[in-house]
Order: structure tokens, then sequence, then C-alpha cells
């Protein structure tokens, strides 16, 4: 078990970049306006999208500050539903109160990290560490998950890292369910990591985490390919179980079809 809780000095965040506009050119006075393209109606939805997903923070900041406080706790984990590896659950306090006009910005971006990419993940990673107040990371390795059941290594893992960020006059949010009592105001919020800014970042600051780690384990047990599917179930890693039987890391618990034909 790691528990890790890391409380950071406020420090100015440079600005996202604003995305470049272009002129849109009027019709020839001679000529009547002919109706766009459907290439060019391809490319406007894709700027709307490419917009709205530049807004995103905005939106999960507005929710966080209609609940009325100016600490708010966000929990989410990565991990659960993989065939190996640890749960990793984080948990980001934001002092909404004190982050300036830049740092806003910054985390423009800030989504549920399964909405991005690697890239833009690592590019949130070290923004959500420079603007929170404090950042708890719990994991539970294969054998714990294996011993206690998964929801129940959730949701203590949520609760843990709850518990290593939330102070006085704060409430706690996690991801869909209740994690059990942390001493503080709490709410479940469902889809949380699309809705609240804290849980969004909590997500983001999970899944690097535990990315990382499965990106380190691909080298202490090669064979497996834990770098490009870090555990979860595809083709390739079901064939690798076939063909190599499990690691330390494997979930013996799942009931997976990866499993059936292994004498376990």
């Amino acid at each position: 078990m790691m528990a890790t809780t890391v409380e950071l000095p406020k420090t100015a965040v440079s600005g996202a970049r604003s995305p470049a506009t272009g002129s849109k050119a009027g019709p020839s006075p001679s000529t009547a306006r002919s109706k766009p393209s459907a290439v060019s109606e391809s490319e406007d939805a894709r700027l709307r999208r490419k917009a709205r997903r530049r807004s995103t923070g905005r939106r999960l900041f507005a929710f966080d500050r209609a609940l009325g406080v100016r600490w708010v706790a966000g929990a989410d984990e990565a991990g659960r539903g993989s065939l190996a590896g640890p749960l990793v659950a984080a948990a980001v306090l934001f002092d909404l109160e004190a982050l300036t006009t830049r740092e806003l910005r910054a985390l423009t971006l800030l989504n549920d990290s399964k909405q991005h990419s690697i890239e833009v993940r690592e590019e949130l990673f070290p923004i959500v560490l420079r603007t929170a107040v404090k950042v708890s990371v719990v994991s539970r390795c294969a054998r714990s998950i294996d011993a206690r059941g998964l929801h129940k290594t959730n949701l203590a893992a949520l609760r843990d890292a709850l518990l290593g960020v939330a102070r006085p006059g704060c409430i706690c949010l996690s991801d869909g369910f209740a994690v059990g009592d942390v001493g503080h105001e709490q709410r479940a919020v469902v889809n949380g990591d699309a809705t609240s800014a804290a849980i969004a970042a909590a997500s983001i600051i999970a899944k690097v985490t535990r990315d990382r780690y499965m990106q380190r384990a691909d080298e202490l047990h090669p064979g497996w390919e834990f770098a490009a599917h870090v555990g979860y179930s595809t083709p390739e890693h079901r064939e690798a179980i076939q063909r190599l039987g499990i690691s330390p890391l494997h979930r013996l618990s799942f009931q997976s079809t990866a499993y059936q034909q292994l004498a376990l």
C-alpha cells in the first residue's frame, strides 16, 4: 500500500495558448452567395468541437463554485477494471478563492482523463500539482484487491485519498460512489470526472501516476507489454497471458476469459 500527500505552495502557471482565428472572406459582389460545401461544414463542426473541448475547464469550475464553498476536494481512481497492476486513487483540493485568472486559463483543458490523449494528460499533470493546495495519491496492489474485493478496495482507496487532502470547511466529492465517512460534507457526483473540476483533476493525477507505474512495470516484467495496454484486457494482453501465464501484477480474483485455460 502506498499513500502520498503533497502540499505545494501556490505558484503562477503559464496561460494556455489562445486558439488562432482567421478572417472569413465575403462573397464576390458580382456573384450570388453560394452554399457552403460539405468540406467547410465539416471543418466548422471540427472547430466547434475543439472550442468546446478548450472550454471544459471553465464549465467544470463553474460546477464547483456553485457548491457555495471555498474549499473543494475531489477524488477519482484509475485501474479499477484492469486485469493487472494496482488500483490508484487520487484526491485534489482546490481553494477556489485563491485561484488566479492565469491559473484558471492554464486549466482550460481540464476534463475527464479518459477524454484526453497521453500528451494532454502529461501536460495537465504538473499544472494540477502547481494549482492545487493539496494532492493525495493512494495505491492498492493486486494482492490487496484479491483479498478484499475490488469494490471495497476502491471505496477505501478513494476515502483514504480524500482524508489526505480534506480540511475544515471543505466539501468532498467522489466520482459515482459515496465513499464512507470522511468527517466533512460529502457528495457523490454521477459522471463526476466530466462534471467537477476537482474530480477531473484527481482523474488526471490518478491516470498519469498509474500509467507511469505500468511503464516501469513493463521493464521489470517483459513480455506482457504492460506499457502498451497498462494492464487492461486487450487482445494482445490476453494472448500474452495464454502464452506466458500470469505475472505478479495480475489480479487472480477477476473472472476473465483470459484466465480460463490456465491452471491457476
